[in-house]
C-alpha cells in the first residue's frame, strides 16, 4: 500500500536516466509503469513486477524483446494526456487543470493497486523535466535529475533514430530558439552537432529553473558518479526518496555490470573541431556540473 509520496526520475535523455531508474526500481517498494502496460496489457500487473525482478538484467536490454520499467509514453497518452508526452515546450502548473490532475491521480493510483508490498509509486521522464506539474499535482513528490557530460548526451542523440535535430529548430523536439540560442547557433555554423549541444543547453537550465523552484524536494546526480560509486550515490537517491538500502534490492542490483568505459565516447565520434565548438556553446553549464 502506498506510504511514500510519489518519486520521479529526471533527465535530458541519452543521460543514464534509464539504467538508474531500472536500478532503483529493483527495490521491492517500488510499483512502476512497465513496457507491457504501456502496450496495454496490464492483465497480472502484480506478477509482471515480480517476474521482472527475478529476472536477469539482460532481459531488460533495449533492443529486444523484454520486460522492463518504461516512461510509458503510449500508455500516459491514452490515460492522461499527450500534453506530457511530446509538448514542445516544458508544462508548468498553470497547464495543470483539474481535469488533468484527476486523470494524474488516477493513473497512479490504478498502478499501485493490487501491489501489496509497494510503497512508492516510481516513473521517469525524459527531455522536458515536466516536474513544475507534476509537483502541482503531487505537492509532496520527490523528484531525481540524473544529469551526464553534455558532450556526451548530445554526441549520443546525433546517432538515434529520433532525433529530429535535422529538420531544424522548426521541426525538432523542443520549439522554436530564443533570439540568443539562435544567434549562438549562427556563430557556430548551424551544424547538428552545435544543435544538439543547444538541446543540452536548454534541457539542462529548465532542469535547473524547475530544481530553484522545488527546493530540497529536487535531487540532482551525475550519471558518471553513479558508475563509479554506485553505493554512495544510489544511496542518496534512496534516501531521498525515502527508502532505505535493503538485502533484497542489494541483491537485484548485484545483476547489473556498471561501466564507464564509453563515457567519453565523443572523442572518437565526433572531431576535435565539433567537441570544441559544443564546449564553447556548453562550458559554463558543463563547469556548473563539475565537467572539465
Amino acid at each position: 500500500m502506498t506510504s511514500l509520496p510519489p518519486g520521479f526520475i529526471l533527465g535530458t535523455g541519452r543521460c543514464g536516466s534509464t539504467l538508474v531508474h531500472e536500478l532503483i526500481a529493483r527495490h521491492p517498494a517500488t510499483g512502476f509503469v512497465t513496457n507491457l502496460d504501456d502496450l496495454g496489457i496490464r492483465q497480472g500487473n502484480a506478477q509482471q513486477l515480480t517476474l521482472w525482478r527475478r529476472l536477469p538484467a539482460a532481459v531488460s536490454e533495449k533492443g529486444r524483446a523484454r520486460l522492463a520499467p518504461s516512461e510509458g509514453y503510449r500508455v500516459l497518452a491514452r490515460e492522461v494526456s499527450p500534453m506530457l508526452v511530446d509538448p514542445a515546450q516544458d508544462v508548468t502548473s498553470a497547464d495543470l487543470t483539474p481535469w488533468l490532475d484527476k486523470r494524474l491521480h488516477a493513473f497512479v493510483e490504478k498502478r499501485m493497486s493490487g501491489l501489496e508490498s509497494a510503497e512508492i509509486f516510481l516513473h521517469k521522464f525524459t527531455g522536458w523535466p515536466r516536474a513544475s506539474l507534476i509537483a502541482a499535482a503531487f505537492p509532496d513528490a520527490r523528484f531525481v535529475h540524473i544529469v551526464r557530460d553534455g558532450r556526451a548526451v548530445a554526441n549520443s542523440w546525433l546517432q538515434m533514430d529520433w532525433w529530429k535535430g535535422h529538420l531544424g529548430p522548426a521541426g525538432w523536439h523542443f520549439g522554436p530558439l530564443s533570439p540568443e540560442l539562435d544567434e549562438a547557433w549562427d556563430a557556430a555554423g548551424r551544424t547538428q552537432p552545435a544543435l544538439a549541444a543547444i538541446a543540452w543547453w536548454i534541457l539542462v537550465d529548465r532542469h535547473e529553473e524547475c530544481a530553484a523552484e522545488l527546493g530540497d524536494r529536487w535531487l540532482t546526480v551525475r550519471y558518471e558518479d553513479v558508475l563509479e560509486d554506485s553505493r554512495t550515490h544510489l544511496t542518496r537517491i534512496l534516501e531521498h526518496l525515502g527508502l532505505t538500502w535493503t538485502d533484497a534490492f542489494e541483491s537485484g542490483i548485484s545483476r547489473y555490470s556498471l561501466s564507464s568505459g564509453r563515457k567519453a565516447a565523443y572523442l572518437q565520434d565526433l572531431t576535435p573541431a565539433q567537441v570544441a565548438t559544443m564546449e564553447s556553446l556548453i562550458g559554463d553549464q558543463l563547469a556548473r556540473y563539475g565537467y572539465r
